[in-house]
């Protein structure tokens, strides 16, 4: 097919964030690829360093820039490109895109969209319009009214009736959605809602309502097929990014299910729809004829790409080439590639997506899940039952089904009522305690079909004691119900490796069965597997007389660990599959692209368990396993597997065992005279107190033994250190806590590396803009180091060298050091990829990741010394906490970050704040508020202050701050805070957004013990007011304002042009 397209310009979503996550890397990726293969040029614009699209083999010309109107306008001007793709970048690239059309630059440069027409998109975002064509087309839809004003919500509530459902438009992750009961309340919601997008739909409150889900394709000749159909577990009210889903759906009968791919495909019609959309429908419990259609995303999705894994279909390459003018009936599906695109998926498996929170990360007490979504990724698993898949699924979160993670301790049954992250757990427990479907279901709401596999479940486990013997029989029942051998242990009072021995011996096995689209009705190419124990026959492989090498993946996103590590992931099978190897990969993300098709030659979509890995070595017998890529979580299978006798590649598990011990590794450093902060490994109080005394406060707490990811804390006094070890930790001889003396005012900096045997081949050095005391994932980082001296630089690079020959590396690794007063200490060593290093990978343009593989398998990589260089970039960290109800968005050694930018420039400010802009910051242009903790921190930003005098802001301060300034010649406002009440109330002035810009800080001691200043954050961020809470990242900004002030834009310079050979 001729094409008349020569150049299109794709963009990205730009960082991680809830309700736009990874999927739209793999979307992305998929789409570039796709247009690769018709000869067409690519402009990409996208700020996430980490992300595998960003890497120079996908696009002809990369953009490290904000997805902004004002950026891509003047990437247009340069580029002239014929088309523009705005369906592979979620919510971000379709209201850039949307704003282009409204200014009339597409229009301007000749720029056609292609796939979705902007028409189509405006409908299916802007709900008042929605509403107007469905009803047009005679579909049943909630009722509703879009407002734009809080006068005219408060009449829509009135007109609908109370209780009533809140959305907004144009927005993601059903930010600002929720359920509301008053007049009051909805007020609130309206205004918050409000300052982030200009439209709110007030509708009808479906309770009890079932919640199903159609990912659709539609070419330009009107063929559209239903690629697959999920149901939500979770009734109406939990977004779907909450919700455990199934797919395909389960409660349906074919009656129902036909009937409402009907009503889609009459829609997706009806809207113009080019490629991929998904659908959502609410269903009446009572009367499954009564539906209404709730929303359409005119674009590719999370549900798209969970769509796409659960069927093998790959929606985002076929969207792709129908956005070009192709038809489905032209298209091949290339994961069977027997079939075409028109075909439509049949699957003979279940699919179960369950969401992971983070509520711990933020201490919050609020860890209610609804409308808004607030979990940081998901998983998928994949059983012939809906119990296999699910327990797999539960495990895959690094749980099951049977610990006892209770909501906050309780086993009360009214948390069923109330949802939250602990609710599927409390289902189980509630069945336990006795209580049957019935009553579970009328707390719940949750399909009753779904309720008897639980209680099921539980009655499974309950006969599950000592007393019960293990036979043949019974052991496949249990394992085809998906009980892990640890599960079966635990209860029988037997060990893993016991109950994996009498499998063995009994020959208990799972079998190895194929994704295929086709339900195994006809033969297909595809090596996409899962493993269950419901089969007695593997499905046929590919014979490959190659060596094999496992990849083990990094699981579902986390705060942590994210699209970083896919990237490490992917690039390492690359490198792999070019050397010769046959590669295997491991993982359960359907939102990474190392689980897509064609990433590997072999893909498993299953938990990262020892169990699940053991049965998948003893299925393939690799050559060896790779477990340095994925992030902790392989990492820690290191050990075991090396055990099990498996071979690890690269650095030795005895050797990352060192590392990880806490003990061995100090022990290390002190024998090799390599400073490191004072600590002690403490069982009990009075070890502490010798050790405080011995040190001082502050110290930092790091237990042994963690409830649900809580992690460190910084105790500052008594006090503090008393309320941590109570709170934090079982606290006993099996469990010590670790002390760690607390550096103040210490510079922290990061050496990511390459070893070789033993020898330094390959390093870069980051530097943290923030003290000691930011978690480094939640630091701003740049590169190369601007603020190290060249003493301390020797050192880091000495010290290195001393810890690669030590352990004996082979691979990558991380070591991140303190500084201060010209001396070097070490904090930690991993030996494993860390989160940085797609980051320094680009900004050299040279992959550390190629190299660490290279090493893994015993060849010499090339060395590499970091160059001079005339540019730098900087890191900057993307925080959601508008989406986490009562988090204090306030930073420190926990990480809370969910994704990452980075930026190019001359000057650390320039790409600083371009980062920024990528995070969704707006330069201030009037007003700023200022609360300064401690007389010597306002005086530490006395500078910064004069420098915004000078440029003109109108400065507010609360009361204390402002009367510091204006002692120094500074005109300062002042303002009070909630306790005061007193007008001019910042709370006001943040509601009313008066404010554009507001600066909280203080020394982190004090922090959590001053609620007016968690009140008037919490105001920021629900009000969408730029919020800075750290004095060196504050800095940084008040020298960036400087030095662009008045700048309405920046150039725009693609990544080859910074002096590299991209």
């Amino acid at each position: 097919m001729k094409l008349p397209f020569k150049k299109i310009i794709v963009l990205g979503s730009g960082a991680l964030k809830i309700g736009e996550a990874g999927e739209f890397d793999y979307s992305g990726t998929q789409a570039l690829k796709a247009l690769k293969e018709e000869g067409i040029q690519t402009v990409l614009v996208n700020p996430n360093i980490a992300t595998n699209q960003t890497d120079a083999q996908y696009a002809n010309m990369i953009y490290f820039l904000p997805v902004t109107p004002d950026f891509v306008e003047k990437i247009i001007e340069h580029e002239r490109p014929d088309g523009i793709m705005l369906s592979f970048g979620g919510q971000t690239a379709l209201n850039c895109g949307l704003a282009l059309e409204e200014r009339g630059v597409l229009a301007r440069f000749n720029v056609t969209v292609l796939g979705n027409p902007i028409g189509s998109i405006r409908k299916t975002e802007d709900r008042a319009l929605f509403s107007k064509e469905l009803a047009t087309l005679g579909v049943s839809h909630p009722k509703s009214k879009a407002v734009t004003r809080v006068q005219e919500a408060r009449e829509a509530g009135e007109y609908i009736g109370y209780p009533v459902f809140v959305r907004a438009g144009f927005a993601l992750g059903g930010q600002g959605a929720g359920v509301v009961d008053t007049p009051d309340a909805l007020e609130e919601a309206c205004k918050k809602t409000l300052a982030r997008t200009s439209q709110l739909l007030v509708e009808e409150y479906l309770d009890g309502w079932c919640e199903i889900e159609y990912e659709i394709m539609r070419d330009a000749y009107d063929n559209c097929i239903a690629i697959c159909n999920m149901e939500n577990i979770d009734s109406m009210g939990i977004h779907t990014g909450d919700s455990i889903v199934t797919a395909p759906s389960q409660t349906l009968t074919n009656a129902e299910y036909h009937s409402l791919r009907s009503v889609a495909l009459r829609v997706v019609r009806h809207l113009q729809i080019v490629g991929e959309c998904n659908i959502q429908f609410a269903l009446n419990p009572n009367n499954p004829s009564d539906y209404r259609v709730i929303e359409v995303n005119a674009r590719l999705s999370r549900s798209s790409a969970l769509a796409s894994k659960a069927t093998g279909y790959p929606i985002a390459a076929v969207a792709a080439k129908l956005a070009l003018g192709y038809s489905l009936s032209e298209l091949r599906n290339a994961v069977t590639q027997v079939t075409t695109a028109c075909f439509e998926p049949a699957l003979d498996y279940v699919v179960t997506k369950l969401p992971r929170w983070e509520f711990e990360k933020f201490k919050t007490t609020n860890k209610r899940i609804g409308a808004q979504m607030q979990s940081v990724g998901e998983v998928m698993a994949v059983g012939r039952t809906f119990e296999e898949s699910l327990q797999k699924g539960a495990r895959m979160l690094k749980g099951n089904l049977w610990n006892g993670r209770y909501a906050d301790g309780k086993n009360s049954t009214d948390y069923l009522t109330h949802p939250h992250d602990k609710r599927l757990y409390e289902i189980i427990h509630a069945f336990d305690k006795g209580l049957d479907v019935a009553a579970v279901h009328a707390k719940t709401k949750i399909n009753t079909w779904f309720l008897h596999k639980l209680a099921g479940l539980a009655a499974s486990a309950r006969v599950l004691t000592k007393e019960m013997p293990l036979s043949k029989e019974t052991l496949l029942r249990l394992k085809q119900q998906g009980f892990s051998d640890n599960d079966i242990g635990t209860r029988t009072g037997r060990t893993e490796e016991e109950i994996r021995k009498l499998r063995s011996d009994l020959n208990v096995y799972p079998c190895v069965k194929k994704i295929d689209t086709l339900a195994a009705e006809f033969p297909s190419q595809t090596n996409y597997c899962y493993m269950t124990y419901n089969a007695s026959t593997d499905d046929e492989r590919e014979y490959t007389d190659k060596r094999k090498v496992i990849i083990i993946g990094s699981g579902p996103y986390s705060i942590g660990s994210s699209v970083e590590f896919d990237w490490c992931c992917v690039n390492a099978t690359r490198t792999l599959r070019l050397l010769g190897y046959y590669t295997i990969v491991v993982n359960c993300n359907p939102e990474t692209v190392s689980t897509d098709y064609d990433s590997s030659d072999m893909l498993y979509f299953e938990e990262l368990t020892l169990e699940r890995v053991l049965d998948i070595v003893h299925k393939e017998q690799p050559w060896g396993v790779v477990v340095s890529v994925g992030g902790q979580v392989p990492n820690g299978l290191a050990l075991a597997l090396s055990n099990n006798g498996v071979r690890v590649l690269g650095t030795s598990a005895q050797q990352i065992d060192r590392a990880e011990n806490r003990k061995t590794f100090s022990a290390v450093l002190d024998k090799l005279g390599i400073a490191q902060p004072a600590w002690v490994e403490a069982a009990n109080m009075h070890d502490i107190e010798a050790f405080v005394h011995r040190v001082g406060f502050p110290v930092l707490v790091r237990p042994s033994y963690v409830l649900s990811g809580s992690a460190m804390a910084v105790a500052f006094n008594q006090t503090d250190l008393e309320h941590y070890i109570e709170t934090a930790t079982q606290f006993n001889s099996e469990h010590p806590v670790v002390l760690t003396q607390f550096m103040n005012n210490a510079k922290e900096i990061e050496v990511d590396a390459v070893g070789y045997n033993g020898t330094l081949v390959a390093y870069a050095v980051c530097e943290h803009v923030e003290n000691a005391g930011i978690h480094s994932g939640d630091a701003t980082m740049v590169i190369p180091a601007q603020k190290v001296y060249t003493k301390t630089m020797h050192a880091l690079r000495s010290i290195t060298e001393a810890i690669a020959k030590e352990f004996l590396i082979s691979g990558p690794f991380n070591i991140q050091f303190l500084a201060k007063q010209n001396k070097v200490f070490v904090i930690e060593c991993n030996i494993r990829a860390s989160r940085t290093f797609p980051f320094i990978s680009k900004f050299y343009n040279k992959n550390f990741i190629e190299m660490a593989t290279r090493a893994c398998v015993g060849l010499q990589p090339d060395t590499f010394e970091p160059p001079e260089t005339e540019y730098v970039a900087v890191k900057v960290p993307q925080f959601s906490f508008v989406k986490i109800h009562d988090a204090d968005p306030v930073t420190g050694v926990n990480m809370l970050s969910t994704g990452e930018v980075a930026c190019f420039g001359t000057h650390p400010e320039e790409a600083y704040l371009k980062g920024l802009l990528a995070t969704g910051f707006v330069v201030p242009q009037k007003n700023i508020l200022l609360s300064i903790g401690g007389d010597e921190n306002k005086a530490d930003f006395l500078d910064s202050v004069k420098i915004l005098a000078r440029l003109g802001f109108t400065l507010y301060g609360t009361a204390r701050t402002a009367e510091f300034y204006s002692r120094h010649a500074i005109p300062v406002t002042p303002v009070y805070k909630p306790r005061d009440h007193l007008a001019p109330a910042v709370v006001s002035l943040l509601e009313d957004r008066t404010i554009e810009l507001f600066i909280n800080t203080s020394d982190m001691e004090f922090y959590e013990h001053i609620p007016d200043d968690y009140i008037m954050r919490r105001k920021a961020i629900d009000f969408n007011v730029p919020l800075f809470t750290n004095v060196q990242t504050a800095k940084i900004l008040v020298r960036a304002l400087a030095r662009y002030h008045g700048q309405k834009t920046f150039g725009v310079t693609p990544w080859h042009a910074y002096g590299l050979n991209v």
